[in-house]
Order: structure tokens, then C-alpha cells, then sequence
């Protein structure tokens, strides 16, 4: 699982912290999600035309993970409203494996060994250390990334049990789940009216490029995580996903011109860390 799956699964990491990247370098995330979800939605419309309809075990979770997704489309927004890429994103992606852990071994019997226990620890002690430092980093703000950190794991536990329950098609699974997408730009047009999205192609088409594009890279980086959880435990392929907070801190330092400190580089490896003992 390790090996060829685990070294897909950081490749899927360093995906999902550019996707994040480029919605919270965007000047409007919400548009910017909006046209994200777009692009996610179309793709995954092509991908059902050619692949099998799901076996209705996995129905249930494929409606319930693309309802929990815009949750977290919705929970992402807010969070990277109140604090930086460096803050949010370490916090939101490093809470979830310790709920993804419980989760697996409450609802798919996944063990939670002494080296996983150390990784929960580890994972949690550099939330705390990320949540503490700072006189920017406000309780308002931690609570927003953890809430964003919940819906992970919500909809990842959910995920892992139904493609497992979709006859090995994972693709199918994960087309179908992201269809739910085309919520987001119904959403945004309750919220702001339809004249609104289109008037952002005129306002800032360069946003809403990147944002297109962002949308791409997100629905590979989880149809990859997707595709591993039908190979391996829930708590592993999770874990490893969330190294992408060392990818994000990298990314809001060098490309969005983030203060990083010391104290918040090492936190963010410690909950790397962490993540990768909860994989082991």
C-alpha cells in the first residue's frame, strides 16, 4: 500500500494544496469555488456518460458525500476568509485524519494501534501549536478551519466505505459523487444573483481561468484519494493525504508572499508527521 498507491496518494497531497493555493489566492474565493465546482461538475457529467451506473449499495454515500462535500466547498470559504493559506489549511487538513481514525475504526472496524495513537497525538499537539501562536491566529479563526477539518473527515470516512461498495469502479463512483457539484453555482446565484457570476468574466477572467483550472487539478487529487481507500485503510490513505500541509505552507510562502515563522513551519511538520505515523 505504500509503495506505488502511497507515492500517488502525496502526489494527490501536493495536488490538493495547489487547488486550496489557488482558491485563496483568488480575490473572491466564492466566485472562485463557484467556478472550481464548474469545472468539477462538467468533467465528472462527461465521465458518467462513459462509465457504469453504481450498484445501489453505494448510493447512499454517493449522495451523502456530494451533499457533505458542499458543506465543505461552503465550510472552505469561511475559513480562508478569516486567515491565510499558512493557518487554515495546516489546521483544516491536519485535524482531519485524527477524525478519520475514529471514524474508520468506528464504522469499518479500522484498528487504531500504538503508533497511530502516537500520530493522533503528534497531528493534535501541532493543531494546538498553530491554534496558540501568533496574536493573529484568533480562536474564531481555528474553530472555522476545524469545523472545514470535520466535513473532511466526514465525507472521507463516508467515501471510504462507499467506493468499497461500488463493485470497483471508482471512477464511476467518484463522477457520480462530484455531480453534486453543480449545487455551488445554484448557491452562489441564490446568494448574489445570476448576474453576478457571469459579470466576474468580465471583472477578473484571469481568477476565473486559474479557478477552471484549479477545479481540474481538485477533482484528480481526490479521485486519486478515492481510488486508494479501495486498496487501503481509510486512517492510512488519509494520513498520507495530509501532508499536503507541508506542500500548502510552501506554496502560501513562495508563490502567495506568506509570513511563515519557525514556529509555524515546525508545527506544520509535526502534524506532517504525525499524519504519517497515523499511516504506518
Amino acid at each position: 500500500m505504500l509503495s506505488y498507491t502511497g507515492g500517488l496518494v502525496i502526489f494527490a497531497a501536493l495536488l490538493h494544496a495547489t487547488w486550496n493555493a489557488i482558491l485563496h489566492g483568488n480575490r473572491d474565493r466564492f466566485v472562485s469555488m463557484t467556478w472550481m465546482s464548474i469545472a468539477i461538475a462538467t468533467i465528472s457529467a462527461a465521465v458518467v456518460l462513459v462509465t457504469p451506473f453504481p450498484p445501489a449499495a453505494a448510493w447512499p454515500y454517493i449522495v451523502a458525500s456530494g451533499l457533505v462535500h458542499i458543506v465543505y466547498n461552503v465550510s472552505l470559504i469561511y475559513a480562508y476568509r478569516r486567515g491565510d493559506l499558512a493557518e487554515a489549511y495546516p489546521i483544516a487538513r491536519g485535524s482531519s485524519p485524527v477524525l478519520v481514525a475514529f471514524g474508520a475504526a468506528l464504522f469499518a472496524g479500522e484498528r487504531i494501534g500504538a503508533v497511530h495513537g502516537l500520530g493522533i497525538a503528534m497531528v493534535s499537539g501541532g493543531i494546538v501549536a498553530l491554534a496558540l501562536q501568533g496574536r493573529h491566529v484568533s480562536r474564531a479563526n481555528a474553530l472555522a478551519a476545524l469545523l472545514t477539518g470535520a466535513t473532511i473527515a466526514v465525507y472521507t470516512v463516508i467515501d471510504g466505505v462507499g467506493v468499497r461498495l461500488s463493485g470497483g469502479d471508482a471512477l464511476a463512483y467518484t463522477a457520480w459523487m462530484f455531480l453534486f457539484y453543480w449545487l455551488m453555482p445554484l448557491i452562489f446565484i441564490a446568494v448574489r444573483g445570476p448576474g453576478a457570476l457571469w459579470s466576474s468574466l468580465r471583472a477578473a477572467p484571469m481568477d476565473v481561468g486559474t479557478s477552471l483550472c484549479g477545479g481540474a487539478v481538485s477533482i484528480a487529487a481526490y479521485g486519486i484519494v478515492i481510488w486508494a481507500m479501495q486498496l487501503g485503510a481509510m486512517g492510512v490513505v488519509s494520513a498520507l493525504r495530509e501532508t499536503s500541509v507541508v506542500f500548502a505552507v510552501l506554496i502560501g510562502r513562495v508563490f502567495l508572499r506568506e509570513r511563515v515563522s519557525a514556529n509555524r513551519l515546525i508545527a506544520c511538520f509535526v502534524i506532517a508527521a504525525g499524519a504519517i505515523c497515523i499511516g504506518t
